[in-house]
């Protein structure tokens, strides 16, 4: 039988981390700079992410499917803001001076 407290506690948490993580990734888009990120970053938290997401699935635990399935989703936007910015502050150096 599942514990409804435990289950807050674990609702509660996830949306921490997705707060945190939608945060960070905000201030990326906005300030359009990779200085302090890794690429990696999001790769290893996509892997761990689908890791966990099958790993909840088979312990039937519906927090943690929809957690890391949010989590995943943050990784892969992310990815692709850390990449976009790459992308414009290659350009920049690239530009020629005036």
């Amino acid at each position: 039988m599942r514990n409804a407290g435990a289950d807050v506690v674990g609702w509660i948490s996830a949306s921490i981390l997705l707060v945190t993580l939608i945060r960070q990734i905000t201030l990326q888009w906005r300030d359009q700079r990779t200085t302090g990120v890794s690429a990696w970053l999001f790769v290893g938290q996509l892997a761990a992410s689908v890791g966990f997401i099958i790993y909840s699935a088979l312990v039937d635990n519906l927090v943690f499917v929809v957690a890391n399935s949010c989590i995943a989703t943050v990784a892969i936007f992310g990815q692709y803001v850390y990449f976009r910015n790459a992308s414009r502050e290659a350009s920049k150096k690239a530009a020629p001076k005036p």
